[in-house]
């Protein structure tokens, strides 16, 4: 086990290494190839090797901004793991997936195979989602397509605020600069909000399992995730802290813990519970929530993709790259914001 996580993280850097150059090329504005005829863009490619449930959301609003770019364009994802077929499940213009397994070193035939396929696909136009991925370069320079989009294409031309860089709104800002041949300001119009596209099925579904969990149907829902990976999961003093006080300050509300696969609770099972492994049916049971209060995770990202108000506690990552993002929705840090604080806001934004 040690020695295949050393081989990876050698392998990380190797191709990290060698792809550096990789788009690299474009240094001024002339040299950028635009598309010279949007109605010619039939088929895209649109590139992100990343496996985790987070990321892969965090680019839903690029690939709504494609398809209103290119409403009769069929595109095709190349991906990592089965989480962006669960992810874009609703999106019909999404046909194909070339999709790499999580681990290749045990699937390396399979691994293979979908480079070779991707060799032999023919394209439009290929998009590159995160510039700075490694895999995602190498992908969009093999892929077969007329025109090409690494996302390092405006790096030496405008410089990004921090604002601008959520990782949610940069791939979306680059590309309208490519595609609008603007290399002198960033086009700031409204960028769509991170969405599954959940159906009223599976909305009301999960209406009437929140209605079987909670002791009283006719309140309103506060939902909490207590979990999160490694250092971003806060200790069970300070979330039974937050969930005391969560009932004292709003007896009027049910108060809900969505469990994480792994089936653990930082305040000890307290609270009603839900379970449940399927990400669009976790979506659909928290958009009948009024609040998600929750760590940076892809649970957290998955609550953005509902009309659901979300605060998402902060305290390793940054909110301004990877905090809730659309309405009603806000990151906050735990460094700076005490639990009191943080309830104050939630009360703020449920008067609203």
């Amino acid at each position: 086990m040690k020695i295949l996580k050393g081989i990876n993280v050698f392998r990380r850097k190797l191709t990290k290494f060698l792809t550096n150059s990789i788009g690299s090329s474009i240094r001024n504005y002339s040299d950028i190839k635009f598309i010279d005829d949007f109605s010619k863009i039939k088929r895209i490619l649109i590139i992100r090797p990343n496996h985790r449930l987070g990321n892969t959301l965090l680019y839903t609003p690029l690939i709504q901004e494609v398809v209103e770019a290119f409403p009769n364009a069929k595109i095709d994802l190349f991906v990592k793991g089965e989480v962006a077929k669960v992810v874009f499940q609703n999106y019909e213009p999404i046909r194909n997936y070339l999709i790499l397994p999580k681990k290749h070193f045990k699937q390396l035939p399979q691994y293979l195979y979908q480079w070779f396929l991707l060799l032999f696909k023919r394209y439009d136009l290929t998009i590159n989602v995160e510039a700075k991925s490694s895999s995602g370069k190498i992908a969009t320079e093999f892929s077969n397509a007329k025109y090409k989009f690494f996302g390092t294409e405006f790096d030496n031309i405008i410089k990004f605020t921090s604002k601008q860089k959520h990782f949610a709104k940069l791939p979306v800002y680059k590309l309208r600069n490519y595609l609008y041949n603007s290399s002198d300001k960033i086009n700031e119009e409204p960028i769509k909000e991170l969405s599954l596209f959940l159906s009223e099925n599976e909305i009301k579904a999960a209406g009437e399992k929140l209605n079987s969990i909670v002791p009283c149907t006719e309140k309103q829902t506060i939902a909490i995730f207590t979990y999160a990976t490694g250092e971003k999961c806060y200790s069970q003093d300070w979330w039974n802290e937050c969930y005391e006080k969560l009932l004292t300050q709003f007896p009027d509300y049910n108060i809900v813990e969505i469990l994480p696969v792994e089936n653990v609770s930082q305040i000890n099972f307290k609270a009603p519970t839900y379970y449940s492994k399927d990400i669009r049916e976790i979506a659909s049971f928290i958009s009948n929530t009024n609040f998600f209060i929750g760590a940076d995770s892809g649970m957290m990202h998955l609550a953005c993709t509902t009309k659901t108000a979300v605060i998402g506690l902060f305290s390793v990552t940054t909110s301004e790259k990877y905090g809730p993002f659309g309405k009603n929705k806000m990151g906050m840090s735990t460094k700076t914001s005490s639990i009191d604080e943080i309830i104050a806001q939630v009360q703020k934004t449920l008067a609203k």
